[in-house]
């Protein structure tokens, strides 16, 4: 039982990124595992481990943690500032591998999913896809929550996020020109995409 694998590292059952752990009224939320409302997930995949509180403090929640079998890279969480590469775009979606997290690379695979809905904060109804993200592009995001399928929803509704580094058709390299368009080094041509602000 986990409850009684306190101290034990993998000790645990087995939890996947997303998986419920408790309610946060009872548990606070450690290393791998993060509250939504009232709930704490697990953003990682490993092992739950429950860590008593300290000696005299006023809180008594037990704190839940998820050990992977790994060492603890950089973990996704609701807010977090990522850095990923498209990897597929659909009509209504793109999927992206998330690389960086807050500045930090990752040591495990995480995917994240752009929604139609979540590329731009105006005209969302007139959002196409194929003319925000193409695959190879580097778009940084914000993390939204951990959406289904074990991926991260992401989001590009803000002026300084959306793609950062991308290549053209013919091989070039892409330079942005306005918030909708970038231009190819090579061939002047010019290519749709949902442009990050340069800071």
């Amino acid at each position: 039982m986990a409850a009684t694998a306190m101290e034990h590292d993998g000790g645990g059952e087995v939890v996947t990124p997303g998986e419920l752990l408790g309610n946060s009224s009872s548990l606070l939320a450690g290393r791998g595992a993060y509250a939504e409302g009232r709930s704490v997930r697990g953003s990682v995949t490993g092992h739950r481990r429950l860590v008593p509180p300290p000696p005299g403090s006023t809180d008594q929640r037990f704190t839940v943690e998820v050990v992977g079998h790994k060492a603890h890279g950089a973990v996704p969480q609701p807010g977090s500032v990522v850095i990923a590469r498209v990897t597929k775009v659909m009509a209504r979606m793109a999927s992206a591998d998330i690389m960086c997290v807050d500045s930090k690379a990752v040591k495990e695979k995480f995917t994240g999913t752009i929604r139609q809905q979540d590329v731009r904060a105006t005209e969302i109804d007139k959002v196409d896809m194929y003319q925000s993200y193409r695959p190879g592009d580097i778009v940084k995001a914000l993390v939204l929550s951990l959406g289904d399928a074990r991926a991260y929803y992401l989001s590009t509704a803000k002026n300084e996020l959306g793609v950062v580094s991308a290549q053209s058709i013919t091989g070039g390299t892409l330079v942005p020109i306005s918030w909708t368009e970038m231009q190819c080094e090579l061939t002047g041509q010019i290519e749709q995409r949902k442009v990050a602000k340069v800071e």
